[in-house]
């Protein structure tokens, strides 16, 4: 299959990513993008996550490229408020490596500090590992041009919240008509034209028929060509993952100064959880929930009684709410004859982890390395699949074991959580790694011979929820296995003291996040 000519269809952010994409790897291919003038973005992907830099790279766009006119601010970490418990405060998953240096085992020395100091908060978690903590928790924001927070990169570690309507507009306006992508401006009847290959035309409501060689799904939830045209299944996750609507409004800032933070923040209550989005001129938010545990009007209620406790009910019931509904899961080929999904067309796992617009580049990673070659064959596609699904499935896995971990029990809902399957081996290229690393987290039997510096995901979460792979019982099993103390780790105690007071006293003199963008956006006027 000859992919010399590629067609697009449909915009908004996957659409214009999937085209920027293309025309930056492939700028001698006939790059088109189908856009109709009257179908609505979606309009939930407004946070992103570090990797977002790579694809950024890649394409050679530099933040002051889009950030003013997309909206943007900047992201270090996700909080998760209230997962543990109602009230019962929050923890960070921060961005960037952790530092380590001076330490005995690496992270572990905190889990043998928590083993022996019981009442040590998990917040100190990250504020002992990951040195620009100090940075997110008091609103501030710096370059680091000068490694003054070791193990963190702004040009890495920094993500977006951005408006993914006007990101899509951008990349339309400032990136690809002007790199040679051409834009259609026209509907596309449902109806659409297939033979043995695949996707035969796409036909607009005027009558023109659009032909080409291979045709990149990006029209949502509606999925026009992988699942309505050619008749792909769809895998569900709702076993795993069972929220399925979410209520979704803007609200403007109260106190800017202090309300612009530089985190999503993901607030558990009754029958789901709220997101708050942080943009440079106001806030989104949204209620995620569960049709089975709440009706959409009572979860409504449930949203606003949230939203009372931050603004007052002339702003709460004067806000403009958008329900959404959410098709959670995958279809089993994502790239099928000709045609190829991006984005919410392929498949979605839920708002939590910023995953959204995550899926779309690294998607599309894989697919410029599928389509480098002049030809395309069934075992390109299947390789794209299976990679695709595989890290797919792993996320999904990761996602759902945020709510298998939490410790609320206030409702249905949450105690439904505990005991709802997270690892599922009988699915495709399932997110193995996922579950080993967990088991490793969670049932390590000494801490002198198996280690490691590095912290993954599952970490943050499990940490943060009360899970811990060293307890008092391990710390004695692996100072009579090694007949050694476990005291010289009191070193990386007292390091870790000394680094904390030296990054909050840098955090201290940094400006805080409104003051470093309203010098970006207006030079400080």
């Amino acid at each position: 299959m000859k992919n010399d000519e590629i067609v697009i269809v449909g915009g908004g952010s996957a659409g214009w990513m999937t085209a920027a994409t293309l025309i930056n790897s492939f700028p001698n291919k006939k790059i088109s993008v189908i856009e109709s003038a009257d179908v609505p973005t979606v309009g939930v992907g407004e946070s992103t996550l570090g990797q977002i830099n790579e694809w950024l790279n890649m394409l050679d766009i530099k933040e002051d490229d889009f950030m003013k006119e997309t909206d943007a601010s900047l992201k270090t970490s996700i909080k998760f408020t209230d997962w543990a418990g109602k009230d019962t405060g929050g923890f960070h998953y921060p961005f960037g490596n952790s530092w380590t240096v001076g330490t005995k085992f690496g992270v572990n020395d905190w889990y043998i500090k928590k083993a022996k100091y019981p009442d040590t908060p998990v917040t100190d978690f990250v504020d002992c590992l990951f040195p620009a903590m100090a940075l997110t928790n008091k609103n501030k924001i710096i370059k680091n041009e000068n490694d003054e927070l070791p193990g963190w990169r702004y040009d890495m570690d920094v993500a977006y919240h951005f408006d993914a309507a006007k990101f899509g507009v951008w990349l339309r306006e400032k990136y690809c008509i002007p790199r040679g992508v051409v834009h259609i401006v026209g509907t596309i009847k449902e109806d659409v034209a297939v033979n043995d290959n695949g996707i035969e035309y796409v036909e607009l409501t005027t009558g023109e028929k659009i032909i080409a060689d291979v045709y990149i799904d990006c029209t949502g939830w509606k999925s026009l060509l992988l699942d309505k045209a050619l008749k792909v299944p769809f895998e569900s996750y709702s076993d795993i993952l069972p929220n399925d609507s979410a209520w979704a409004t803007r609200v403007q800032y109260k106190d800017i100064e202090t309300q612009l933070e530089p985190y999503t923040n993901c607030t558990a209550i009754e029958n789901g959880w709220v997101w708050n989005i942080p943009l440079w001129s106001r806030i989104g938010t949204g209620y995620v929930f569960s049709s089975k545990y709440v009706n959409k009007d009572q979860a409504l209620e449930e949203f606003k009684a949230h939203l009372l406790r931050t603004y007052s009910s002339d702003v709460v019931d004067n806000l403009e709410y958008k329900l959404i509904n959410m098709r959670i899961g995958i279809h089993e080929e994502l790239f099928h004859k000709n045609v190829c999904a991006i984005g919410l067309s392929a498949g979605f796992i839920e708002p939590l982890e910023s995953n959204g617009l995550f899926t779309v580049h690294e998607f599309l990673h894989r697919l410029i390395k599928t389509l480098s070659r002049d030809s395309v064959n069934a075992i390109d596609r299947a390789g794209f699949n299976a990679a695709c699904r595989g890290d797919f499935r792993a996320f999904a896995e990761f996602v759902s074991l945020h709510y298998s971990l939490s410790t609320r029990d206030d409702t249905p809902y949450w105690k439904a959580a505990k005991e709802r399957p997270v690892f599922d081996k009988s699915k495709n290229n399932p997110g193995e790694y996922l579950q080993y690393g967990f088991d490793n987290l969670i049932y390590k039997r000494d801490v002198m011979s198996q280690f490691d510096d590095s912290v993954a995901g599952a970490a943050f979460i499990a940490t943060g929820l009360g899970y811990f792979p060293i307890t008092s019982d391990v710390v004695k099993r692996s100072e009579f296995k090694f007949n050694r103390k476990l005291d010289f780790v009191e070193d990386s105690f007292e390091i870790w003291g000394s680094n904390k007071i030296h990054w909050n006293r840098i955090a201290d003199e940094a400006p805080t996040l409104y003051e470093f963008l309203k010098e970006k956006y207006n030079g400080g006027n």
